[in-house]
């Protein structure tokens, strides 16, 4: 791969430079030395947790890594430097060499944030976000592509256990940081933060919405030069923006946040609709569920990859295109249990006349039709509108499944 890289930078006046860029919690991997800051199921050779069990953990992990195939990726919940040392040497055994490395290093913590590149790192340094207390500091790395300087910022913030106020000290140092880069530089936020694209809808003001100004808007307003970052969660459907699912909760705790920088017309850019989730059946149970590392009854089965999905996106040196936003067409609900509508579409103004735990049931004067999978705001009474994506037939009923829904004042 190094050889690869500086030689189409030399052949960069003829062709472009495309690099795959990721993140990936790996869930919990801890080498086998003792600390004395593990997690409890981690103590080495307590629980299960022994040389076997790690040599499972870190075959599965490269197994992942390796089909995702990036150039960088960030990575969070590691343990320290020599548990990602062990996972860079599986790498390479399993056929994908990761020869540059770069990790945080605050103390009396006991998972950290790290980064594995195919490509030269520059320069990488902690961004300290509280010296004490249990929140992460954030993994700064620059790299040099084509000759423009290109950050990637790794971030795991404080889990939605801990008040948000923990997620917006970590939001605020980050933008403290990125507001003193020279003006129109090229970088990246990536990693697990712990707060969905819409989070803001549902608690208010938060770190990554509020703070680094990441909420729901369309990428036309890329083209200003200002504060903002677009979270690369909105380019799919609403349905299918997860990384994480928590008893039926799905969510994007993972996500890649983009400045206006890397929509322009010169140096590297984000290539147009390239993000997604890396999904395989065997990261999947039998039964439909994430096949995430398997600790049951206070022991470490020895199987099982991650609670999380890869997330990814592409960067080339062509110029960024904006393209047209298509506008969804009005329908009715009557209208959706007809076989030639046509999807996507949207319901002006319908009202929820009933819910039931994450299904709800609304209507209009045309007709009543349940939607299965809704988030906890949700509230009977209220009006909202809706945009359908994707309906089915579930035991004879019709049901919206792919949709996202909006408040109507």
């Amino acid at each position: 791969m190094k050889y690869i890289f500086f030689f189409s930078i030399l052949l960069s006046s003829l062709f472009s430079i495309e690099l795959k860029i990721a993140s990936y919690n790996v869930e919990n991997l801890f080498d086998m030395s003792y600390n004395k800051t593990e997690y409890p199921e981690y103590i080495p050779y307590k629980h299960n947790w022994n040389r076997k069990t790690l040599s499972i953990k870190l075959k599965n992990i490269s197994e992942v890594i390796c089909e995702l195939d990036a150039d960088i990726i960030g990575l969070q919940e590691i343990e320290n430097e020599n548990a990602l040392n062990l996972l860079q040497k599986s790498l390479k055994k399993y056929g994908c060499n990761y020869r540059y490395s770069a990790i945080t290093s605050k103390k009396r913590i006991s998972i950290q944030v790290a980064l594995l590149s195919k490509i030269p790192i520059k320069h990488h340094k902690d961004i300290v976000v509280k010296r004490v207390g249990g929140i992460r500091n954030i993994l700064e790395v620059k790299f040099d592509i084509d000759g423009e300087s290109l950050y990637i910022y790794v971030n795991h913030w404080n889990s939605k256990h801990s008040p948000e106020s923990k997620r917006i000290l970590s939001a605020i140092s980050l933008k403290k940081r990125l507001l003193s880069l020279p003006k129109k530089s090229k970088y990246i936020l990536l990693g697990d933060f712990n707060s969905n694209y819409n989070e803001y809808k549902t608690i208010g003001k938060t770190g990554i919405n509020s703070i680094l100004n990441a909420k729901i808007f369309k990428k036309s307003k890329m083209r200003r030069d200002e504060f903002r970052h677009y979270n690369l969660w909105l380019e799919l459907l609403p349905y299918r923006r997860w990384s994480h699912n928590f008893y039926g909760e799905k969510q994007g705790l993972d996500a890649i946040l983009l400045p206006p920088s890397l929509f322009s017309s010169r140096g590297i850019n984000y290539v147009d609709n390239s993000f997604a989730v890396f999904r395989r059946d065997y990261m999947f149970t039998s039964k439909g569920y994430v096949n995430r590392w398997q600790y049951k009854n206070k022991k470490h089965l020895g199987r099982g990859y991650s609670d999380h999905f890869p997330i990814f996106a592409t960067l080339s040196t062509n110029p960024y295109k904006f393209k047209k936003e298509r506008e969804l067409l009005s329908c009715s609900i009557e209208s959706l249990y007809q076989k030639n509508t046509k999807l996507p579409c949207y319901l002006k103004r319908v009202k929820v006349i009933s819910k039931h735990k994450r299904a709800v049931t609304i209507q209009d004067r045309s007709g009543k039709i349940i939607i299965y999978g809704v988030e906890k705001q949700i509230k009977k009474g209220k009006f909202y509108s809706v945009d359908v994506y994707k309906t089915k037939i579930y035991k004879g009923e019709n049901e919206v499944i792919g949709f996202s829904m909006n408040l109507v004042e």
